[in-house]
């Protein structure tokens, strides 16, 4: 193993112990959310599994982009705010 790799997979490893508890949490929510995208598209747009399963997949993907964005535009004000 290199060191890049092995730096890498260290980290990843020290990250997944301190963290195991929101890690596990975090994919269960995101299966559920999965399900329940899949289950209300299907049920209310009337639209087939996997038009459902890739706009569940893909929407909370935009959403999670958004968010950075939005996040680091907001934090970019609040510190122009304290500089002041």
């Amino acid at each position: 193993m290199t060191e890049l790799t092995s730096g890498i997979f260290n980290a990843s490893k020290k990250i997944y112990d301190t963290n195991k508890g929101s890690i596990l949490r975090t994919v269960v929510y995101t299966i559920g959310h999965f399900v329940i995208a899949i289950t209300v598209l299907m049920l209310v747009a009337d639209v087939s599994f996997y038009i459902a399963l890739t706009d569940a997949i893909v929407e909370p993907l935009a959403n999670s982009v958004w968010y950075f964005v939005l996040d680091k535009f907001w934090a970019s004000k609040i510190s122009k705010k304290k500089k002041n």
